[in-house]
């Protein structure tokens, strides 16, 4: 009798959870019924599992087709145990970016707090994080016009890409994997003042790869968590190390951006620490994916990458022999800017940000409720047709002209005041990797290893490519199609010859030279933001 009272009573306390649940789950529908249109799935889980399902990253994804076609490019779901509204919808978007700590507040899920710490830049709010993007962009202003900068970046590409030269001695051809590792080496360097030789930059490194694998287990935080938090307290406690004994030494004159955290009285010791993190952070994952990207695209595209490399040709060609590269030869990189842009735009490095509204927001015939989670998605920006002609094709002539700095329609990092201040950085330092690789290699990718978007994005195989290096003079313009793999070279020609009408190029090629599309079937952090 008694036993039967105790089931008795643990399904009603079952019964009242499980209503308790569904109330909470759907109640949010009928106090808001001015919210955008749209659906809740399945309480407790929501619709999460289905918009994170993995997809090409140039690509919107079967759940953002699937709603945007059934309610519109601005709709309400239930994502990360939150009511949601998902906005992909360019206006919208600015006018969310452009009114944080107005109207919308950044809102990441709070597992991520712990991995990157209380003070991370990503996480903190108001003045905290003013305070903390402010250093963030002095330290970068300053930064990417000194020579010692770009001389740094330079060795660093110049080492890698001429270690492939002994590789290739004995094969001829070679897989390589190195766009992280350049990433890393240089950020290392600018933010800690270390070489890339020093065994305690390959320690960093270490943890620092197992810290990202945590990370990017974000958002189901299932094993990666507790992983990813035990690196980042080993990075903690070798960045501390080298702060004190830098510290204890006196000024370094290294002029790194260790050197700047040291002579400010600004910052705690322990956002010190948690602002050295984030640089590490920020710099190696933009920069190691803007040139895997860049890589990928060009690799498909023999025209776009002949252009490229004219333009390389021209700059080097008025140079002196073993003379590094200048501010003013990465401002006349016009056309490898272009790449650079479509690389960002067809690849969404960022996929969208968390944002929560303040209070109740009217925008046109939107109500977006106080509380709710707010995403806008930039991705389905950047893949409209409507704003792009032509945007499933990769086409970096569509940006000569353009107004790159302000346009809504193009936020590959973010926007209003959560911008990432170290986008500019990035770009240089793919710009000055990639003068080196086309000057001196061609390459071939693996057509099947694409872009995904889990959403945090990287390729399937880390992107290897099959390098061979240039015979100036000898080697003639073509493209050889290996099953799903191609090589891409470009002959040594005379630059104003193979310089040809970009808007003519795209217009009049044949259907077999066609720009690779940004969808799979033709074989193809945000930090502070």
């Amino acid at each position: 009798m008694v036993g039967g009272e105790l089931v008795l009573a643990a399904l009603v306390i079952l019964l009242a959870l499980l209503l308790t649940l569904v109330l909470s789950h759907f109640l949010p529908l009928l106090l808001n019924p001015k919210a955008p249109k749209g659906s809740f799935g399945w309480p407790l889980l929501g619709e999460t599992l289905r918009f994170l399902r993995p997809h090409a990253s140039n690509t919107l994804g079967s759940f953002l087709e699937d709603h945007c076609s059934r309610y519109g490019r601005v709709f309400k779901s239930h994502l990360f145990c939150t009511p949601t509204i998902v906005s992909c919808d360019q206006e919208l978007n600015h006018f969310i970016l452009q009114n944080e700590e107005r109207l919308f507040q950044c809102s990441y899920p709070r597992p991520i707090h712990g991995i990157l710490g209380k003070s991370s830049m990503l996480v903190v709010l108001g003045e905290d994080h003013k305070r903390l993007r402010n250093l963030a962009l002095a330290l970068v202003t300053s930064t990417k016009l000194k020579p010692s900068y770009l001389g740094d970046i330079e060795k660093i590409a110049l080492n890698i890409v001429g270690s492939w030269y002994d590789m290739c001695k004995d094969k001829g051809r070679v897989n390589v994997i190195a766009f992280s590792q350049f990433a890393f080496s240089v950020i290392v360097k600018q933010v800690l003042g270390l070489s890339p030789e020093e065994p305690v930059t390959a320690m960093i490194l270490e943890d620092f790869l197992a810290f990202m694998k945590g990370l990017i287990s974000f958002p189901l935080y299932i094993p990666g968590t507790p992983y990813a938090k035990a690196a980042r307290e080993r990075i903690s406690s070798t960045v501390k190390g080298i702060i004190e004994e830098r510290g204890n030494a006196g000024s370094s004159n290294k002029g790194d951006f260790l050197d700047v955290l040291l002579s400010s009285n600004e910052l705690s010791d322990e956002e010190k620490v948690s602002f050295v993190l984030d640089s590490l952070l920020g710099g190696y994952e933009t920069t190691s994916l803007l040139i895997s990207m860049v890589v990928y695209f060009l690799g498909q595209s023999a025209q776009d990458l002949e252009l490229v490399k004219s333009e390389h040709e021209g700059i080097r060609s008025k140079k002196e022999k073993g003379e590094f590269l200048s501010s003013e030869d990465y401002k006349k990189m016009e056309y490898t800017q272009h790449v650079i842009n479509e690389a960002l735009r067809c690849g969404n490095i960022v996929k969208f940000v968390h944002r929560k509204a303040l209070k109740d927001v009217r925008y046109k015939e939107y109500l977006i409720p106080s509380g709710w989670k707010v995403l806008p998605v930039f991705s389905a920006v950047h893949l409209n047709p409507l704003l792009h002609g032509n945007a499933q094709q990769f086409q970096p002539c569509r940006w000569e002209g353009a107004n790159q700095g302000t346009s809504k329609k193009f936020t590959p990092f973010g926007g209003g005041p959560r911008l990432c201040p170290g986008s500019e950085l990035a770009k240089v330092e793919a710009a000055f990797f990639l003068h080196h690789l086309v000057l001196n290699y061609r390459w071939r990718i693996d057509g099947n290893d694409i872009p995904m978007a889990y959403p945090y994005v990287e390729f399937q195989r880390g992107l290897p490519i099959e390098i061979e290096p240039l015979c100036s003079g000898q080697l003639q313009p073509r493209t050889e199609v290996e099953g799903n793999s191609s090589w891409v070279a470009v002959a040594a020609g005379p630059p104003q010859r193979r310089r040809r009408s970009c808007l003519r190029r795209h217009h009049d090629r044949t259907p077999a030279s066609s720009p690779p599309s940004c969808s799979p079937a033709s074989s193809l952090l945000e930090l502070a933001v």
